[in-house]
């Protein structure tokens, strides 16, 4: 009987596992992740589950049962220290594993702020695992003082979670607008303006210089020289690949885990999955960060190991809730040279990117039909009449049959 070990046990590591079983594997499967706790959904952990709104199992993917019902081998809290690729084993400190093969879903980590400007003083949070947010959740309370550092989607969620909860919120953006890596000036435009409604204070083109405090976080001094008084800080400035034990062990890195198109490293027997890898798209090389990504990648790979022979075709779509506005993105919109604008009633919105005419991506806000039909023209290769999409009172369905 072959073994088949997963580093990782979050959205990646859970999916690539059931998967396995459930195309029928008979092999031994072993599942190790380093929190203490079975595979969570990691979404709902700066919304629902920090509002109060969920409970701890109701973020379990599956019933902790579900591993035992299925022959595979659960180990939760415990960190593998090494791979050995030479002899298809892995180290969990004193006690080894061999592998026939292995499989890497080890994830991203967030990127935190230097001891050297306060990032270690208490009080000073990032929000990225239940750890996380359990620590952070009692300082949650109306007439606190935060300040978000980052204007991505992770800050903004946090922000207004914070401000739904009634803290008084500044958020401090180095760039000139939030949302700047990952969205154009019309959708920053949309979310600075909700935001601003709902009371919190945005900083634009202002960094952080340092921290300040005994100990613990008490203030914030910026880097047009303004201080503020906090009570607490959440750190959204990003994540990066975990490849520590990915390139200790030889495999080969590239702004993540290099992966070929089925999933492969460098290395044989060891493949990997999900927000660690990079892997080919079309023309180039991207890394994705999403829920869906690292569900379709992880089975996909699943599925290589018992032999199909499969390519994986990202369809790349996310998805942010802030406040009442849920914000849908289909396709990537990388290298876009237009925009185009569709307003519909109260907070409805869409934004459709082009390059010299072809539809790459959409922006919709509170508009579940404009993404859908977008995300099924991106996926086809088709594109829009940008006429057609400007216009908010023309039907876009028979775009998908033009």
């Amino acid at each position: 009987m072959r073994h088949i070990i997963v580093i990782g046990a979050g959205q990646a590591g859970a999916s690539c596992v059931a998967k396995l079983r459930n195309i029928g594997c008979n092999d031994r499967i072993t599942l190790i992740g380093a929190e203490p706790v079975p595979p969570y959904q990691r979404p709902p952990l700066s919304k629902a589950y920090l509002m109060g709104d969920m409970g701890l199992e109701r973020l379990f993917l599956r019933p902790e049962s579900f591993y035992a019902e299925q022959d595979i081998t659960l180990r939760t809290g415990t960190e593998v220290t090494a791979i050995a690729a030479d002899t298809q084993q892995v180290r969990l400190g004193d006690e080894t594993l061999g592998y026939d093969d292995l499989v890497l879903t080890t994830g991203s980590e967030p990127r935190r702020l230097p001891a050297s400007i306060g990032g270690d003083l208490e009080g000073v949070y990032c929000v990225r695992d239940l750890a996380d947010v359990d620590a952070m959740a009692p300082r949650f309370a109306a007439g606190r003082r935060v300040l978000i550092v980052g204007g991505g989607y992770i800050g903004l969620e946090a922000a207004s979670v914070a401000a739904k909860l009634g803290l008084q919120v500044t958020l401090v953006e180095m760039a000139e607008r939030i949302l700047q890596r990952v969205a154009a000036p019309q959708t920053s435009d949309y979310f600075r303006a909700l935001h601003e409604a709902h009371g919190v204070a945005i900083r634009e083109g202002v960094g952080l210089e340092r921290l300040t405090g005994d100990g613990a976080v008490g203030g914030a001094v910026l880097s047009d020289g303004t201080e503020v008084e906090v009570d607490f800080v959440i750190v959204g400035v990003g994540i990066a690949p975990s490849t520590t034990l990915a390139e200790a062990a030889g495999i080969e890195i590239d702004n993540g885990i290099r992966v070929d198109a089925q999933g492969r490293t460098s290395i044989p027997h060891i493949w990997a999955a999900g927000d660690c890898t990079s892997f080919p798209y079309r023309d180039r090389r991207i890394r994705l960060e999403s829920v869906p990504h690292a569900i379709d990648q992880s089975e996909l790979v699943a599925e290589n190991i018992m032999g199909a022979g499969k390519d994986y075709v990202a369809k790349p779509w996310f998805w942010s809730d802030q406040y009442d506005v849920r914000l849908q993105i289909a396709g990537l919109n990388t290298g876009y040279t237009d925009v185009v604008a569709r307003q519909g009633a109260g907070q409805t919105a869409s934004f459709w990117y082009y390059r010299e005419g072809n539809l790459l991506a959409v922006d919709a806000m509170n508009d579940p039909r404009a993404y859908m039909i977008g995300k099924r023209l991106i996926e086809a290769g088709k594109s829009a009449d940008p006429a057609r999409v400007a216009d908010a009172q023309a039907d876009l369905k028979p775009l998908l049959s033009a």
